[in-house]
């Protein structure tokens, strides 16, 4: 479980999220544009979604093990590479690879805990996982924070570079290796079939749905906070608020699912997020922005540990692949966004239509929420082997 929160805080909080606390910082020296940061944060999913068809498409477990070192390797190349140039095109490969690398935590060391779970007997939970990415926000919220003054935006890329080295060791070391593939058992029933596809499909489009309202946050909150008088300069600090409700969120939204269950407790972050997507869009009052951000932290993780565990369970022979089929629809979401979000910058320099649309969609993905659960549940059935992945 270590070996994954720590694959988390690598691949996720510094490859990954490291772009959103130095946004601020990469426009102001480096000259970013705003319609070439909206293309990177493209560039990041586009290399997250690549990651996730491969770990759809990888059935044999060993594979995946492997896939996931690799990635841990990528993960810290791809953020040393953001400091060594000032061209765009190596930030687009960049981004690309350290997207891609995102698979690491998210997808791999989620399937690879869950077998360890469910083989070792275990409560089939992912809130501690899930907490890595949370401290992952704060590591790269306090370390930005503490080299805003001191170091250039390409030295602190280096040192975040450094720093995700410190989390590949144990990432690499103490995630152990998958158990043999199994053979899996056959399920005949054509009901079951239909209503599990129906149920993948609309939990595809939810996923969708609330990856607009992630990719929103992971890539602009900061800037978003910025523009305010009180909060400019603050940035990287405002960045590990949202660390810090990020963390232990995963824990309560376990609790929320057991006591109200999983598709009700996700319909409920759902309307949350989407509430911090419309507080910034209708007002500038500095509050209500922190509470947006807070809100934001406490939720979006959720919506991942919520959804992955969900689909994991329901196809336990098999839960690595689903839950990366899952993702696809996240994914997606994730690469329109950014690039429409960037234009409407450029064009209009404030982010209120664009968080006005994000609302909008979070809703829908409620309304997509509403129509799974009405789908009758799955029948009880008996996986041969719930290690294969």
């Amino acid at each position: 479980m270590a070996a994954g929160l720590c694959a988390l805080v690598l691949s996720l909080g510094i490859a990954r999220f490291a772009y959103t606390p130095l946004l601020p910082v990469m426009q102001q020296q480096a000259g970013l544009s705003p319609l070439v940061a909206g293309w990177l944060a493209t560039f990041i999913y586009l290399g997250y979604t690549a990651g996730t068809l491969l770990a759809t498409f990888t059935k044999d477990p060993h594979r995946k093990f492997y896939l996931y070192r690799l990635c841990l390797i990528l993960a810290v190349l791809s953020t040393l590479a953001m400091g060594l140039s000032n061209d765009p095109l190596v930030w687009y490969i960049s981004r690309l690879i350290g997207g891609f690398s995102g698979i690491a935590g998210l997808l791999l060391a989620s399937g690879l805990a869950l077998n360890w779970l469910i083989r070792t007997g275990h409560k089939p939970q992912l809130g501690l996982h899930f907490t890595g990415a949370g401290l992952g926000i704060v590591v790269t919220g306090v370390c930005t924070g503490l080299m805003l003054e001191q170091l250039s935006w390409d030295q602190q890329w280096l040192l975040l570079g450094i720093v995700g080295v410190l989390f590949l060791v144990p990432a690499w070391i103490w995630m152990p290796a998958p158990a043999s593939l199994a053979s899996q058992p056959s399920v005949d029933n054509p009901a079951f079939n239909a209503t599990s596809k129906r149920w993948m499909v609309l939990m595809m489009l939810a996923y969708f749905c609330g990856g607009c309202g992630y990719v929103m946050g992971a890539t602009f909150i900061v800037d978003i906070l910025e523009r305010l008088p009180l909060l400019n300069g603050a940035g990287p600090w405002c960045w590990v608020i949202v660390g810090l409700a990020a963390a232990p969120s995963t824990f309560l939204w376990d609790k929320v699912a057991v006591a109200i269950g999983q598709i009700r407790a996700l319909i409920l972050a759902y309307v949350l997020q989407a509430f911090s997507m419309l507080l910034p869009a209708i007002s500038d009052w500095v509050a209500l922005n922190l509470l947006a951000a807070v809100l934001w932290g406490g939720t979006f993780i959720g919506i991942v540990n919520l959804t992955l565990t969900l689909v994991g369970r329901r196809f336990p022979h098999n839960p690595a692949s689903y839950m990366a089929a899952a993702t696809l629809g996240y994914s997606v979401s994730q690469m329109v966004a950014p690039a429409i979000t960037g234009y409407v910058l450029s064009m209009t320099g404030e982010y209120r239509l664009a968080l006005l649309v994000s609302t909008l969609v979070m809703f829908a993905g409620v309304a997509v929420l509403w129509l799974i659960q009405q789908l009758p549940e799955q029948p009880v059935t008996r996986a041969a082997d719930p290690t294969s992945d």
